[in-house]
């Protein structure tokens, strides 16, 4: 380990005391920045402790209470930035305010919604491929996956299909509402007034 002379460390305390930084010393008398860190005693740990925030306290925390409300009412972070500068004189920034909703607003946990509807009003239709199959001679194929929920009584209905033009879906959607309690004839009456083939 490399010591300093007494000369040296008297110099490197003199400076700090002007308030010099560990860099700015470090390029002076020729030293490296880890000695002078060392001489100067221990410094603020790279990692914050457990229970610790990092960096400075925004000036945003003390209206906290303030802005949780708001953002629970659904104001944008310009408005309550404009209530905060008319109504506290707030002297902080757009953007710390801005940083600091979006850190509350992301914090936050979603609320759970049930959409509700009435009996054969509508029907969640999904789309898309399945798992690989593997078939008897050895060759891997991957099947499209129709899947039909109504959203009164989720129920649902699924079928695969290994092909996906049109008329295999159509057909999909037809099967899925004879399955669901007789939907497929007012369905194919549908497709029949609209002058599509069934």
């Amino acid at each position: 380990m490399n010591h300093l002379c007494m000369s040296t460390c008297e110099a490197i305390k003199a400076l700090v005391l002007k308030g010099w930084s560990g860099r700015r010393i470090a390029r002076e008398p020729a030293v490296n920045r880890e000695t002078v860190a060392r001489y100067l005693g221990p410094s603020k740990p790279a990692i914050p402790t457990a229970g610790s925030r990092s960096g400075r306290r925004s000036l945003c925390e003390v209206h906290l209470a303030e802005i949780t409300l708001a953002i629970e009412q659904g104001l944008s972070a310009q408005r309550i930035y404009q209530d905060l500068v008319t109504s506290h004189a707030f002297a902080g920034s757009y953007t710390s305010v801005k940083r600091f909703v979006h850190c509350r607003r992301s914090s936050q946990k979603l609320p759970g919604r049930r959409w509700e509807s009435e009996p054969g009003e509508e029907a969640q239709i999904d789309f898309g491929q399945g798992a690989w199959v593997i078939e008897e001679h050895g060759k891997r194929r991957r099947p499209h996956l129709l899947r039909v929920i109504l959203s009164h009584s989720r129920k649902g209905y699924s079928e695969v299909l290994w092909r996906q033009p049109t008329e295999e879906f159509i057909q999909g959607l037809e099967n899925a509402f004879w399955v669901l309690r007789g939907g497929g004839q007012t369905y194919c009456r549908q497709l029949a007034r609209r002058g599509q083939p069934l």
